[in-house]
């Protein structure tokens, strides 16, 4: 249902996408990971048909966004990473008009905004304008935008930046109802977290191309061993016992420090023996221990191994390109047949 084939796109002298290749199949989750600058909504704009590929082909339900753009957009739905709802329109209302801007005729137009309102358990707001509502339900409404004309493919741009934990966990629900009813979902995302829990498999990206991809479980394989973490009882002592943990995991270790939240963390191949060796040397050290525990590779140690840097890290490179970008995005506006939607670029 989603199909790029080395497709690259530059701004100026900065290569955004350098023959990035991707696929999804039907009723699944293809979470698309990667820093800010990385290319992941560039990659949302070659496949909404707002930006061309200088070259390569994308293809969504089978058809090409280069010779085929309307027909992309017909199977297409689009939340981009702000909820696009017209707060001076009512829940209704906003629904309402994306259905007629799909071509629906007003009766039809109005059941599908009731029949929406229910599903994302907007009814009891259905009459109250949008921009009294609050992040999660702005958010949900924006998602039941997305399907209005049932596209077989929906494109979710970091669909829960800058929302609760409440409002994920509707977002979360909200996709993983999308997939068991068949449609196909391009996530993109910066929330690790996120992506174990939704999709079905999972590329890395960096620089414009696919560094990484597999499920969950076999990106996190692909991390090595069991890591161990400690967190320290004072700040002062992060250096003794990162100390500590590089001599006993050996000279080609790497331990990370989280100053924040006093933690030191490394690989263990010796597993549990390793973490009783780090304690007995922490506590002759007089190295006071809040918390220690042995655990399995996540997400985040793969990110931080294939990119250098922690999920929310990168924020300079995405500002490198974003002036440049944005001009570009300018360049290609949604037509009046799509639902209204807004992306910030993220080159």
């Amino acid at each position: 249902m989603i199909r790029v084939e080395n497709v690259s796109k530059s701004f100026g002298s900065f290569k955004a996408l350098d023959g990035l290749s991707l696929q999804a199949g039907e009723g699944t989750v293809l979470g698309l990971l990667g820093p800010n600058g990385s290319g992941k909504t560039t990659t949302v704009k070659v496949l909404t048909t707002l930006l061309t590929p200088d070259s390569g082909d994308a293809r969504v339900a089978g058809h090409s966004v280069l010779s085929d753009p309307d027909l992309v957009r017909r199977n297409l739905g689009l939340s981009g990473q702000y909820a696009a709802v017209d707060e001076k329109l009512t829940a209704f209302e906003n629904l309402h008009m994306v259905g007629r801007l799909y071509g629906m005729n007003r009766r039809t137009a109005a059941a599908r905004a009731h029949e929406l309102l229910e599903s994302f358990r907007l009814t009891d707001v259905a009459g109250k304008r949008s921009g009294t509502f609050s992040g999660g339900m702005r958010r949900r409404l924006d998602l039941a935008g997305a399907i209005v004309a049932r596209p077989k493919v929906v494109v979710l741009d970091e669909p829960t930046t800058g929302l609760d934990p409440r409002g994920r966990l509707d977002t979360w629900d909200v996709v993983s109802r999308l997939v068991a009813d068949g449609t196909t979902v391009l996530l993109t995302t910066q929330y690790l977290e996120e992506a174990d829990r939704l999709a079905d498999h999972i590329a890395v990206i960096n620089h414009g191309r696919v560094i990484a991809e597999g499920t969950a479980t076999e990106l996190k394989q692909s991390a090595g061993t069991e890591r161990i973490d400690v967190v320290m009882r004072h700040a002062a002592d992060l250096t003794a016992a990162a100390a500590v943990l590089e001599q006993a995991a050996g000279p080609d270790a790497r331990p990370e420090l989280d100053p924040q939240n006093l933690r030191v963390s490394v690989a263990a191949p010796d597993g549990h023996r390793m973490l009783v060796r780090v304690l007995s040397e922490l506590d002759s050290r007089s190295l006071p221990v809040e918390e220690a525990s042995l655990r399995r590779p996540t997400l985040d140690d793969v990110f931080l191994q294939l990119t250098g840097h922690a999920a929310a890290a990168g924020q300079a490179a995405g500002q490198a390109a974003q002036a440049p970008a944005a001009q570009a995005g300018q360049a290609a506006q949604t037509p009046a047949t799509q639902a209204p939607a807004k992306v910030e670029v993220d080159a």
